[in-house]
């Protein structure tokens, strides 16, 4: 099962759904998920917010943290992430910044990468993970193994929620 079935499978098993905001791969991560037979289920919806403005204005990222620090950040991410889930009305939200190349931007080398995934634990902005990514090859692998590692982050915390959820209702045990 490769990561956007795995992701889907984890989802609709607990009636959950997903909403993605992506940069560095600009539609990569919505298109794998899409891929799947049956993701409307599950698949809530994208923002592809490429350009940094975009950001702040769909996504809700705080301009000071954009301006100070630059779109390849891990607060960005998370922020990305939480904008998803909040403004496409999804249980979990799922980000993907950094840099591609072939250049580097914001003062971050090629291959610099933040994913994020934010649940709906820990109150309106729900509860989030970030991994900081330093990835290796072209362009193309690079966005690649971006999408790759945000749905894997994303299915490890679905799994970890669902793991926690037959604890508590096995009583601890």
């Amino acid at each position: 099962m490769n990561p956007a079935e795995r992701v889907l499978a984890l989802l609709a098993e607990s009636n959950q759904t997903v909403a993605v905001a992506e940069s560095l791969t600009g539609g990569l991560v919505a298109a794998e998920l899409t891929s799947v037979p049956g993701a409307s289920q599950s698949f809530r919806g994208s923002v592809t917010a490429y350009a940094t403005d975009l950001k702040q204005v769909l996504l809700g990222v705080d301009g000071t943290l954009l301006a100070r620090r630059g779109a390849v950040d891990p607060e960005v991410a998370l922020q990305m992430a939480a904008g998803a889930r909040i403004r496409l009305g999804a249980g979990w939200g799922i980000a993907t910044t950094g840099v591609a190349g072939p250049e580097p931007q914001d003062g971050q080398p090629v291959g610099t990468v933040y994913v994020a995934v934010c649940g709906p634990a820990g109150g309106a902005l729900g509860a989030g993970k970030v991994a900081a990514l330093r990835l290796n090859g072209d362009r193309a692998e690079i966005r690649r193994e971006s999408v790759r590692s945000v749905l894997e982050l994303l299915a490890d915390e679905l799994s970890e929620n669902a793991r926690a959820q037959d604890t508590e209702q096995n009583g601890g045990n």
